[in-house]
């Protein structure tokens, strides 16, 4: 799933090529998406384009707002594409012709003969459409993003002292701080010397002020890289981002840990979910 260093770099992308349009047309072939999208979108202009945890916000004219949670596989794609034996295929040679980039099943026509496509393997992706004052109740059970500037180390250590799980699962919990998954929450204790294991409630003084450093720090250096394509995530451009080289923990199971501690990456399970660490520097 693409977390926030991958929705960033989207983001920033769209917001490049997308204010200042309006939208053409649109077509789909998901059932689940609001019956009134077209109707709804038609003819608004674009204004601009944001990130709220992993969801992409699309501010229209006439205060709309069309909210993309990208899900498993899903990632927003700018490009031109035409129907060739009944499949969506690009017009434009490069990236966009990428195998993972084949799934599409939206397109947004827009007024300057481009097209804003969902590609999306599995078909989870939630597409709505929202009364732009009624988002923050759409995101009244979300936490604060890692970059709000009221996010402090003291507000930091009392959401996390307030939490009973294994500080794994409490980073990945988007009530308690948006954005961070599977990926990002391996790196980030990685980074900070904290086993994954490790209650949060049980975390030293000196444990949690270095999660809370290695967020920003792992989170900038994978927005730099342009994200992860670990599997099938692609930026806007339909290009591979770059973090997977540079992963410490995640899918590094049997390599020697970077920090050349003698430690050999170790993977186990947490609540369903994959665990990546080096037993030598985060101890239990």
């Amino acid at each position: 799933m693409p977390e926030l260093p991958e929705v960033e770099t989207i983001v920033n992308d769209l917001k490049k090529v997308l204010p200042g349009l309006k939208i053409r047309d649109v077509w789909t072939d998901l059932k689940k998406l609001p019956k009134n999208i077209k109707k709804e979108v038609v003819g608004r202009k674009i204004l601009k384009v944001e990130r709220r945890g992993k969801n992409i916000l699309i501010h229209l004219d006439k205060s709309l707002t069309l909210l993309v949670h990208q899900k498993m596989t899903g990632h927003l794609l700018y490009g031109k594409w035409q129907k060739k034996n009944g499949a969506w295929q690009s017009a434009i040679p490069g990236p966009l012709r990428d195998p993972e980039n084949r799934f599409i099943h939206l397109i947004f026509f827009l007024s300057n003969g481009w097209q804003l496509a969902l590609c999306d393997m599995r078909k989870f992706a939630k597409v709505v459409i929202l009364a732009t004052e009624k988002i923050p109740e759409e995101f009244r059970n979300i936490g604060p993003d890692p970059f709000d500037k009221g996010l402090s180390f003291v507000e930091f250590k009392k959401i996390v002292r307030g939490k009973s799980g294994k500080i794994k699962i409490v980073l990945m919990d988007q009530s308690v701080i948006a954005g961070i998954g599977n990926i990002y929450s391996d790196e980030i204790l990685w980074l900070a010397g904290v086993h994954p294991l490790k209650p949060a409630q049980k975390l030293k003084e000196e444990e949690i002020k270095n999660i809370y450093k290695a967020i920003k720090q792992i989170l900038n250096k994978a927005i730099k890289a342009r994200g992860s394509s670990y599997i099938d995530y692609r930026d806007a451009f339909g290009r591979k981002g770059n973090y997977q080289k540079m992963h410490y923990a995640y899918q590094q199971t049997g390599k020697k840990c970077k920090k050349k501690d003698n430690g050999i990456i170790k993977k186990i399970r947490i609540a369903g979910r994959s665990a990546h660490f080096c037993p030598t520097h985060q101890k239990l």
